[in-house]
């Protein structure tokens, strides 16, 4: 069991990568207020990994629904993900972002906000600086890139083992993947993220991973932390379509 806690008094809820799943996000907040209200706690705390766009169908939506604010009652935090930086290049014309966030499933985001993803970078990048609401902009832009509370660091997809957090690269915050999830090491915190799906959550004694595929296929899941306990909730895929976290189509069934 880890050391780590939360500060006392405070009840948080960090949800992973949403990739456009605005049914199972409302489906997830549903659940998180009705969790809640079975803790009597001074502050809830509301913490979203990054990665709510691209791949599934409703980008826009879960852009409109961060905008709205948290349940009544929550506080509410916002972190950048590799996908939102992908996107905030298209915004500022800057074409390798462009071209690599039309690679990675920006071609569902780009659908969700009434543009045609076939054209070039350049013209999809004219046609979201046109289309895309200036708050949802404004969201994009003000995103954090990571977030302490008590033992926990919660950021999108990890940090650089052996560098103390409040050093860390923004590129590896939204970026780096093996060099973090193989690593064994204590990094003075648990970190919380995303960015590496994955079948299960996995609740280890440095990381709490909470990215489960939720545009492949698989459940939209958050972990509630409080004091020293560690839940999950979860809300399983309503999609026909499954697929398996290469984003290719599989007869295996829903993860398990």
């Amino acid at each position: 069991m880890s050391p780590y806690s939360v500060p006392d008094g405070t009840r948080i809820y960090a949800i992973g990568d949403i990739h456009g799943e605005a049914g199972l996000l409302d489906l997830l907040l549903d659940e998180i207020r009705a969790d809640a209200e079975k803790h009597a706690v001074d502050r809830k705390l509301l913490i979203f990994l990054g990665d709510y766009v691209d791949r599934g169908p409703d980008s826009r939506g879960v852009i409109e629904r961060l905008n709205k604010g948290p349940p009544e009652g929550f506080e509410q935090i916002c972190l950048l993900g590799n996908h939102e930086e992908m996107l905030l290049g298209c915004l500022r014309g800057i074409p390798r972002l462009a071209m690599l966030w039309l690679m990675n499933g920006g071609d569902a985001a780009c659908r969700s906000y009434g543009i045609d993803p076939s054209q070039s970078p350049e013209v999809i990048g004219e046609e979201l600086r046109r289309l895309m609401p200036q708050e949802h902009k404004e969201l994009l832009h003000t995103l954090r890139l990571c977030h302490r509370e008590g033992g926990y660091f919660f950021t999108h997809a990890g940090i650089r083992p052996g560098v103390p957090v409040e050093q860390q690269r923004r590129e590896d915050l939204i970026w780096i993947r093996k060099a973090f999830t193989e690593s064994q090491a204590d990094h003075g915190c648990v970190v919380v993220h995303g960015h590496s799906p994955v079948a299960e959550p996995e609740d280890l004694p440095n990381r709490i991973n909470v990215d489960t595929g939720a545009a492949y296929g698989n459940a939209l899941t958050a972990v509630a932390l409080q004091s020293t306990g560690r839940e999950f909730l979860q809300i399983p895929a309503s999609r026909d379509l499954v697929t398996d976290l290469l984003g290719h189509p599989t007869d295996r069934g829903r993860f398990k």
